[in-house]
C-alpha cells in the first residue's frame, strides 16, 4: 500500500523501515538539565556532555554523541544515535530542510543493555534524492523528547551519475588524541569539504591499546595536550572500556558534523582490539589482566557494532565482510582479514589471512558484480612489509619468490579473478601510517597469472606518522608515489596526516584517484579507464 506523501514523492511506509536496536550498557552520561520548554531542532554537532555515571532520569532524554549514517544504499542508509536513559529512537524524514512534510518513523528502544545506543535502517526512500532527517528521543511515557538532532544525506542513484568517496584509517593512535588547541581532529573537516557521497573506513576506527595522557612534549618544545576519559587512560579490557573507546572519538564536534551527513562504510583491524592480534592468541603484556585475545576480541567486537553505524545482518558472516553498491558504476566490497587469520608467523608455509569461506565469497561476488569498478576494502596492504617483531602482521612475508605464507591465499585470490576475467578492480586500504600509490604486474612478479592492478594507501586520518615501509617483490609492486614522515611517530602537527579521494565519472566511467593532505591538498592524482 502506498504511503503518505512526501513533497511529490510517494513513500512506502512498509518499505521504510528496518529498525535494530544495536548497543550496551558502558559509558552512560548525565542528563542536560530539564526544561519546559518544546524541544528544538540542533545540529548534530552540538557538544556531549563528558562525565560518564549511570543513566539519569531527571528532565529530558539527550542525546549524547549526535547520529551517525552508515552503508548507503538507493532506498537509504543508516542512522545511528545515543540516549542517555532508557528511551525510543524516533526519526522524522524530509525532502524539505525546514521540514514542512515529514515521515515520522518508531526506532528501537535505548537501553543500559544496549549502552544506549540504537540504529534504524531507513529503506523505501527515492534513489539519488537528498534527504534531510531529524532524530529524537522520547522517554518511556512518551510525554518528552529531547532536543532533535539533524542531518542530511544522499540515497545512491540508480543511474550513471558522478560518484565521489573519500577513505583513510587509524585515528587517535600513538598517543594523539582530541587536542582543543587546534580545534580537535580537523581533517574530518577538510574531507567534508569534498562533499563526498560516503567514508570509507578502513580501519583502526579506535585505538583501544592506545592510552592517552594529557600532554605530550613534541621534538620541537611545543606541547601536544590531550582530551582524556577514564576509558582513554588504559589499554581497553572491560566491555565499558571498548564502548569508552567509540565513545571517545565522538566527543569530536569534527567527527560529529562529518558522522552526520557522510555514510560512513567501516571496517576493522587490530587496534579494536590490541595491536597485531590473531584468533586465539594469548598475550605477554603486563598491561592486561585478561589475556586471553578471543575474550577481549569479542567484548570489542559488541562494543564496535553498537557504537558504529553497521548492521550484524548485513554483513555476510555478521562481522564486518559485506558488498555495499553505489549505482552501476562502483561496488564496494569490505573485507576482513583479522578475524579469521592464521597465527602471526614467519610466512614460510601457506596460510590464511581472509579464510576459506570469506576468499570464496570475495572473487564469487566480484564475479556476480555488474558495476564498472570493482574497489576492494582491504583493512592491510597486499605488498608493502608490515612486520610483528621478527614475524609477519600483514599479507607479505617479505622474502623473494613465489607467494607463500598469507601470500599464498592472495594469489589464488587475484588469479581467480583473472579466471573469471573480472575486471577494473581497484586495491584500497590504510594501516601503514603513510600515503602510496602501488601497481602490481605480474611481469615484475615471481609467479603468473593475475592481471596487473593499483593498490592505494592512504592515512594516518588522526594519529602517529610513520614510514616508509619494505616492498615485498612477490606481487612485481611498483612505488609509483609516497608521502611519510621523516621521523616515526609524527604528531598530526607535523604534518603527514592524509585520506584519499575516488572520483567516478558517469559520463566517460574513468575513476581517477587523489592522495591528499589533512587539509585537503591533492598531493598526486591518477585516472585509470575502464576496461571494456
Amino acid at each position: 500500500m502506498s504511503g503518505p506523501e512526501l513533497n511529490g514523492l510517494e513513500l512506502n511506509r512498509r518499505a521504510l523501515l528496518g529498525a535494530t536496536g544495536l548497543a550496551a550498557a558502558g559509558l552512560l552520561l548525565p542528563a542536560a538539565p530539564a526544561s519546559a520548554a518544546p524541544a528544538s531542532a540542533a545540529p548534530a554537532s552540538a557538544a556531549p556532555t563528558s562525565a560518564a555515571r549511570a543513566f539519569a532520569r531527571a528532565g529530558r532524554p539527550v542525546l549524547t554523541h549526535g547520529v551517525q549514517l552508515g552503508d548507503p544504499r538507493s532506498d537509504g542508509a543508516v542512522v545511528w544515535t545515543r540516549a542517555d536513559r532508557p528511551s525510543r529512537m524516533f526519526i522524522e524524514i524530509s525532502r524539505d530542510p525546514d521540514f514542512r512534510r515529514t515521515v515520522r518513523i518508531r526506532g528501537p528502544l535505548l537501553t543500559p543493555e544496549t549502552d544506549g545506543t540504537g540504529e534504524v535502517r531507513l529503506a523505501g526512500l527515492p534513489a539519488g534524492q537528498e534527504i534531510h532527517y531529524r532524530v529524537v528521543a522520547q522517554d518511556l511515557d512518551g510525554r518528552a523528547d529531547s532536543q532533535a538532532l539533524t542531518g542530511q544525506f544522499r540515497t545512491v542513484p540508480r543511474d550513471r551519475r558522478d560518484v565521489r568517496f573519500v577513505w583513510s584509517g587509524d585515528v587517535v593512535g600513538q598517543g594523539w588524541g582530541i587536542n582543543p588547541d587546534i580545534g580537535g581532529m580537523t581533517i574530518y573537516d577538510a574531507m567534508a569539504a569534498r562533499n563526498p557521497d560516503f567514508f570509507l573506513h578502513s580501519g583502526d576506527t579506535v585505538y583501544a591499546d592506545g592510552p592517552l595522557e594529557e600532554s605530550v612534549t613534541l621534538p620541537d618544545g611545543r606541547v601536544w595536550r590531550n582530551v582524556v576519559t577514564p576509558e582513554k587512560s588504559k589499554v581497553a579490557e572491560t566491555l565499558a572500556e571498548y564502548r569508552g573507546q567509540f565513545a571517545y572519538n565522538l566527543l569530536d564536534e569534527n567527527v560529529r558534523r562529518f558522522a552526520a551527513k557522510v555514510p560512513q562504510l567501516v571496517q576493522w583491524d587490530d587496534h579494536e582490539v590490541t595491536n597485531n592480534w590473531y584468533p586465539g592468541e594469548i598475550l605477554n603484556d603486563d598491561r592486561y589482566t585478561e589475556q586471553r585475545v578471543d575474550v577481549l576480541a569479542a567484548r570489542a567486537y559488541q562494543a564496535f557494532h553498537e557504537w558504529q553505524p553497521v548492521r550484524r545482518q548485513d554483513a555476510v558472516d555478521g562481522r564486518v565482510y559485506r558488498r555495499v553498491s553505489h549505482g552501476p558504476l562502483l561496488d564496494v566490497f569490505v573485507i576482513d582479514m583479522r578475524s579469521y587469520r592464521d597465527a602471526n608467523s614467519t610466512g614460510t608455509t601457506p596460510e590464511r589471512i581472509l579464510g576459506a569461506r570469506q576468499a570464496r565469497w570475495l572473487v564469487e561476488s566480484l564475479d556476480r558484480s555488474r558495476a564498472t569498478w570493482k574497489v576492494i576494502a582491504s583493512d592491510m596492504p597486499i605488498g608493502i612489509t608490515v612486520p610483528d617483531g621478527d614475524k609477519i602482521e600483514g599479507v607479505a612475508n617479505g622474502l623473494p619468490g613465489v607467494p607463500n605464507g598469507r601470500e599464498a591465499e592472495l594469489a589464488w585470490v587475484l588469479q581467480e579473478i583473472s579466471r573469471r576475467r573480472v575486471r577494473n578492480t581497484v586495491w584500497l586500504t590504510a594501516d601503514v601510517h603513510y600515503s602510496a600509490a602501488i601497481h602490481y604486474s605480474p611481469e615484475r612478479a615471481a609467479f603468473d597469472g593475475f592481471d596487473p592492478f593499483w593498490e592505494f594507501v592512504s592515512g594516518p586520518l588522526h594519529a602517529g606518522a610513520f614510514g616508509p615501509n619494505t616492498l615485498d617483490p612477490t606481487f612485481g609492486p611498483q612505488q609509483a608515489f609516497v608521502s611519510s614522515p621523516p621521523r616515526a611517530n609524527t604528531s598530526p602537527l607535523e604534518g603527514f596526516q592524509h585520506f584519499g579521494e575516488v572520483n567516478v565519472d558517469g559520463a566517460t566511467r574513468q575513476l581517477r584517484v587523489d592522495l591528499r593532505d589533512q587539509a585537503g591538498r591533492s598531493l598526486w592524482a591518477t585516472t585509470l579507464d575502464p576496461s571494456r
